[in-house]
This record gives structure tokens, C-alpha cells and sequence, in this order.
């Protein structure tokens, strides 16, 4: 296991990154540069190693109910990947598309009956498209179209 010292030298290392010192000597690292109200990227990084990274956008994470996968035991690469992906998931260029992304964006949303639609971002066509399921429900040229629906359905980016 990375000691505190290291886990917060990795998360220096990224400066897009700004590090805000909380309670209990946890620290927290917040992306200001987010294209969401979402700008904590490593929460309450404790000295007994403990801690956070949000990861609610990235399915090979087992992210908690906050979007949180814990760091406790990660490896100082994982550390660095998690953190990397978790900047660039919060990341929309002018035109939509994730910075230093592939072509595909994807964004989960859901309601209060838990029902889920995804958000995707097609850079071939320059089209956002939402999903219920393998179903497509809906298409729009610009990101904030297509929240604008989703937010007017009930939905709330998880």
C-alpha cells in the first residue's frame, strides 16, 4: 500500500489539480476546470492511507453511490490512471467531446424511480445521443440540448 506522503505526491503531480486541506488531516483535490457542478476528483485522502477518487463515469470501477471508488489499496500506477480518467471524464471540450478522448463520451443519468438513460457523445457525427438501454430515445446537435431534455425529463447526471 502507497503511504499518505506518496498518494499525495501523485495527486500533485497533476496540475490541473488544486489541493484543499479539510478536517481530520484529509485533503481533498478539486478540478476547477470541470465542465460539471462535479469538481472533486480525490476526496478526503487520509493519513492512514484512506481515500477517494471519483469514478462515476468509468465502468471499470466499482464506484460507491457518490461515484467514489476507494484508493486504499491501489498501486502507484492505478492511482495515476484513476486520476487521469477522472480529470478527463470531467473534461467537455466547446464542441462536446471529451478532451483526449477516443470519439465517445458517455454520461449516466437516472431518475427518481432509478430508471437509467445514457448520454453519448459521437464524434464521428458531431452528435449527442441518448440510450434507454440498446434503444435509442433521442438526438441532439450540442451537450447542453441534450441535458436540457434530460433535466425537463427528471433525469440528473449520477
Amino acid at each position: 500500500m502507497l503511504s499518505f506522503e506518496d498518494k499525495l505526491a501523485i495527486a500533485d503531480s497533476f496540475p490541473e489539480l488544486q489541493r484543499k486541506d479539510v478536517s481530520m488531516g484529509r485533503v481533498n483535490y478539486h478540478y476547477e476546470g470541470s465542465a460539471y457542478d462535479k469538481k472533486t476528483v480525490v476526496y478526503h485522502l487520509h493519513p492512514n492511507g484512506n481515500g477517494f477518487v471519483y469514478a462515476a463515469d468509468l465502468p471499470e470501477y466499482d464506484a460507491d453511490d457518490k461515484g467514489f471508488v476507494n484508493i486504499r489499496d491501489f498501486t502507484a500506477d492505478q492511482l495515476r490512471s484513476v486520476i487521469g480518467q477522472s480529470i478527463r471524464s470531467l473534461t467537455v471540450s466547446e464542441q462536446g467531446a471529451t478532451a483526449g478522448s477516443s470519439g465517445a463520451r458517455e454520461e449516466r443519468w437516472t431518475n427518481a424511480k432509478k430508471q437509467m438513460l445514457t448520454l453519448q457523445y459521437e464524434e464521428e457525427d458531431e452528435m449527442w445521443y441518448i440510450f434507454a438501454g440498446l434503444n435509442l430515445d433521442a438526438t441532439f446537435d450540442t451537450y447542453e440540448e441534450a441535458k436540457a431534455y434530460l433535466e425537463a425529463e427528471g433525469f440528473s447526471r449520477s
